[in-house]
């Protein structure tokens, strides 16, 4: 059976982070994961195992974003994206 969770959280990125450590702490998951950002008043979508996606989505310490994961690791992956965007 497929799981769909998503929440709503504020991102706190530090200096060291970088979209590449990001797109590599995603693709163990067998889940999909998107990212719905709010980009000049217009409500953008990412599939996150897009490398292209995590670039237009231009994450920034203090946005707030809606993460959806679906697939059989769906709570495990949120868990992890989730420890990864709250880093300070």
């Amino acid at each position: 059976m497929s799981e769909s969770i998503s929440q709503t959280i504020k991102i706190q990125l530090s200096d060291a982070q970088t979209i590449m450590d990001l797109s590599q702490l995603i693709q163990k998951y067998d889940a999909e994961i998107f990212l719905k950002k709010n980009v000049h008043g217009s409500m953008m979508e990412a599939n996150l195992k897009s490398i292209l996606g995590l670039i237009n989505l231009q994450l920034q310490g203090n946005d707030e974003v809606t993460v959806v994961c679906e697939g059989p690791d769906a709570k495990e992956a949120l868990e992890a994206l989730k420890d990864f965007l709250k880093q300070q």
